[in-house]
């Protein structure tokens, strides 16, 4: 890097022409912005947010019992501690957490909302990224310039979740709405629902609704596993006591990796064992009578697809008090009155909520170009998971399936942080992965089969088979690679503005 990345004071107001551009107010653009404030206070920023407030997916949804499915001392931060006494917390705790660390790290005077960027274009003439953002609803257009662009997207679709074509939908006469567009004003007291779905949102609106509905049905196609765990950390609010918040921190922080990674492998060597372990978890927490082989085992084996995560059994507790059931059968159609299955049975109600499943989205669907030429993310591989082959100065930020989130976005932004070091004490501007080994094929991004992954999966970048170019799915490695490995590598092409070396501008995917 250039001057431009010197240690001086940041603007006070935001910039239209930064040395980075972080799109996205969500967890992971926080993350950024709070890693280079802390590790790089002369790197000028901006954050662009499409939305009116910072948050990402903890502002967008509002449905009812929206929490964590991974526990907070691992999906917060690294540097600031989770400091509530739940460890599977509440959606606005998590928004309050995240509105702390905006105020802590001085964040607010950085950020532009109402943003909606749509295009990045890269010269590499200039070293510089060319950004186009739009207010939503609105022809008014801003641009903006700026060495690096990170992207802090997430995966999902904003604007729409997805729901399948149901027959009859137009015919039932009750109220149907989608857990992503959840109407502020949708009264469900004393009324009978019906929740499609078996996912993570499913099972998190089924007990906080089953409070004041009169009887809710969770109706699936088929079961997902779901993990009872403990809604506040006995451990972790011993520790906190007797040793303070950020020594408890790094300590609950280790063991909850260690747990999870632990069930994880666990489940990948010896699935059977675990399947059997997971579903006499869910049988002991349930009546005798109640149908577990129907309704609680699934046909795949663990993580597969991601663990359903319920804190204190409050899924299996309004089951066991009879305000909630489940049904598992396939829609043949919808009724005036409620939904007619495959079977003949007709369940009936007065809202029925699709949760069905959101849809993926790589990067904010924002169009990127190099040098003129448009770059579809699937016609890249991804590079250590966090930049794209043959696209100079770019980052993003994808979490893991298989642990939290934020952990992989910690590493991320602590090995950005040291490229920018990199480049600054070498004088470089531009930096680019090239994958020009022929030895690496190209595999899927996400080996998960959740049918959300399986929809969308195909316009994401693509992970290589070996090398810097796998997408691990496991922290441990990652640490190594993105925390304590070289930031040097011969895959990368680094370079001042003027002078290009051979292969610094191949074109993505242009070696597959």
């Amino acid at each position: 890097m250039t001057n431009t990345t010197s240690p001086t004071a940041p603007p006070s107001t935001p910039s239209k022409d930064v040395d980075v551009l972080i799109i996205g107010a969500g967890i992971s653009g926080i993350g950024a912005a709070s890693h280079l404030r802390t590790h790089r206070p002369g790197t000028s920023f901006t954050i662009l947010e499409s939305r009116e407030a910072i948050g990402g997916t903890w502002d967008l949804f509002r449905y009812p019992g929206i929490r964590s499915d991974s526990d907070m001392p691992t999906f917060g931060y690294g540097f600031k501690p989770w400091t509530h006494r739940k460890s599977i917390a509440d959606g606005h705790l998590i928004l309050d957490y995240l509105r702390q660390t905006v105020s802590e790290h001085g964040l607010a005077r950085h950020i532009l909302f109402g943003q909606r960027v749509v295009s990045a274009e890269f010269s590499s003439a200039t070293g510089r990224w060319t950004v186009t953002a739009h207010q939503p609803g609105s022809r008014k257009k801003a641009r903006f310039t700026a060495r690096f662009l990170f992207l802090g997207t997430g995966m999902y679709d904003h604007d729409a979740g997805f729901t399948p074509e149901f027959t009859g939908i137009e015919d039932f006469v009750g109220t149907v709405v989608h857990p992503q567009h959840w109407p502020a004003d949708l009264d469900y007291t004393g009324k009978r629902v019906i929740v499609i779905g078996s996912g993570a949102t499913a099972i998190t609106l089924i007990p906080a609704m089953a409070r004041t509905a009169d009887h809710i049905t969770m109706l699936q196609r088929s079961p997902s596993y779901v993990f009872s765990v403990p809604a506040q950390d006995a451990l972790a609010n011993a520790l906190r006591k007797l040793v303070g918040h950020r020594r408890a921190h790094h300590i609950v922080r280790r063991k909850n990796i260690m747990f999870t990674r632990g069930v994880y492998k666990a489940s990948r060597r010896m699935p059977h064992l675990m399947r059997r372990l997971l579903i006499a978890n869910v049988r002991r927490q349930l009546p005798r009578h109640f149908d577990v082989a129907t309704h609680f085992t699934p046909r795949y084996d663990p993580w597969d697809q991601r663990l359903c995560v319920v804190p204190d059994g409050d899924l299996f507790k309004a089951i066991t008090a009879g305000r909630a059931s489940v049904v598992t059968d396939h829609i043949d159609r919808f009724t005036q009155s409620g939904i007619r299955l495959k079977s003949g049975q007709e369940l009936t109600g007065d809202v029925v909520v699709t949760a069905t499943g959101l849809s993926m989205s790589p990067f904010g669907k924002i169009r990127l170009s190099v040098d003129g030429r448009e770059t579809k993310p699937s016609d890249t591989t991804a590079y250590k998971a966090m930049m794209l082959s043959g696209v100079p100065n770019l980052v993003f930020a994808l979490g893991y399936t298989n642990l939290s989130w934020t952990l992989k976005v910690d590493l991320v932004c602590e090995h950005f942080c040291r490229l920018l070091d990199h480049m600054y004490t070498h004088g470089y501007d531009t930096v680019a992965p090239v994958l020009d080994d022929p030895t690496v094929a190209r595999v899927s991004y996400m080996d998960l089969s959740s049918n959300y992954v399986l929809r969308g999966i195909r316009d994401f970048p693509r992970a290589g088979t070996s090398g810097p170019w796998t997408v691990e799915m496991a922290y441990e490695r990652d640490v190594e690679r993105l925390r304590e490995g070289p930031v040097e590598d011969s895959a990368l092409r680094f370079t001042a503005v003027g002078a290009v070396p051979t292969g610094a501008r191949a074109r993505p995917g242009a070696a597959r």
